[in-house]
């Protein structure tokens, strides 16, 4: 078995940081669009996407993003750049479009022993100056036909699986984390082994190691190891096969036609303690509007909430699961 290395000074396990990446969702995204019997899980997105890719307006300003990850294709390390906290798309554009020719094209050499270049990524290693820019366009346009109308549910899931890995790092230590992130990894005192087709032996030199959830990867961790930007590795994400529920009251719910779908919804989720970002991804609902329905709920008694650390919790009171009961739900609070 093949195997990445990757080794940390103290330094670089204090510099463990958790983020959600924004382009690397849109970029690997097209993964699922080009192999969707491998990703099952996203087959409602995959049917959404491929109406939206069959639009010749779309298809031509996307196509530079599409011959770049069709099916098989290694990324160009360029392409998914080192996520920050709170890293708005729009940052991550400016970033990949600011990358040195001499950048990008030693990351697209590095691709080429695994499948060749497309005809765009011919072109794009002869002239990278000129054609980068079509390429960022491409990317903006994919992510705004395709992702961002999904993007409060994606967010929701990937902010609720940092905000997890982040505890688990505090609570346990470095090792356990790394082995609980993915089958895959192994702490072996003062770096972690990694199952990678790439084989690289790789000191972080107290750079700290950047990690981001994704929901468009399921077999390995995917490294960006290079000795002159930050590491990064984008990880299989929590729960992934909830992502595309939407949770609604059962048809007819009375309770529903008094306060609403909206509400009557969440108080069916909240048979246990849940927060905001979970309550956005089990509903389909933004963030901001399960805020707005827990508020009301809560000045009606409905819902509590408590603080376990960094997050706040909601759980039905005793007078939700009596409106529940009396509507014709099971038990909610039992």
């Amino acid at each position: 078995m093949r195997v990445s290395e990757l080794r940390f000074s103290l330094a670089d396990v204090a510099g463990v940081r958790l983020a959600v990446s924004p382009v690397n969702e849109t970029v690997m995204s097209m993964w699922a669009l080009a192999d969707p019997v491998r990703y099952p899980v996203h087959l409602p997105w995959v049917d959404r996407a491929r109406v939206i890719l069959r639009r010749p307006e779309v298809a031509v300003r996307v196509r530079p993003l599409t011959e770049l990850t069709w099916r098989g294709c290694p990324l160009p390390d360029f392409l998914t750049p080192a996520a920050r906290p709170n890293v708005e798309l729009a940052e991550q554009l400016d970033q990949i479009a600011a990358t040195p020719p001499a950048v990008v094209v030693r990351d697209l050499l590095s691709t080429i022993h695994r499948r060749p270049l497309s005809a765009f990524g011919l072109a794009l290693l002869a002239d990278p100056r000129g054609l980068l820019p079509r390429l960022v366009d491409a990317v903006r346009v994919w992510h705004d036909e395709a992702i961002a109308p999904d993007w409060p549910r994606l967010r929701a899931l990937l902010d609720a699986d940092v905000a997890y890995r982040a505890a688990q790092l505090a609570e346990t230590g470095a090792g356990r984390f790394f082995e609980q992130l993915h089958p895959s990894l192994r702490w072996l005192g003062d770096r972690v082994v990694s199952d990678d087709p790439f084989e690289r032996d790789f000191d972080l030199r107290g750079r700290g190691l950047a990690l981001n959830p994704t929901v468009f990867t399921d077999r390995r961790v995917l490294w960006n190891l290079l000795e002159d930007s930050l590491p990064a590795g984008a990880y299989p994400v929590r729960a992934v096969g909830t992502l595309w529920e939407v949770t609604t009251p059962p048809p007819g719910d009375p309770l529903a036609r008094v306060i609403g779908p909206g509400r009557a919804t969440l108080l069916h989720l909240l048979a246990a303690a849940t927060t905001t970002t979970d309550l956005a991804r089990l509903s389909g609902m933004s963030a901001g509007n399960v805020s707005q329905h827990l508020a009301a709920l809560h000045a009606a008694g409905l819902v509590s909430r408590s603080r376990q650390g960094r997050h706040v919790r909601y759980r039905n009171t005793d007078a939700a699961g009596v409106l529940l009961r009396a509507s014709g739900a099971a038990d909610p609070v039992g």
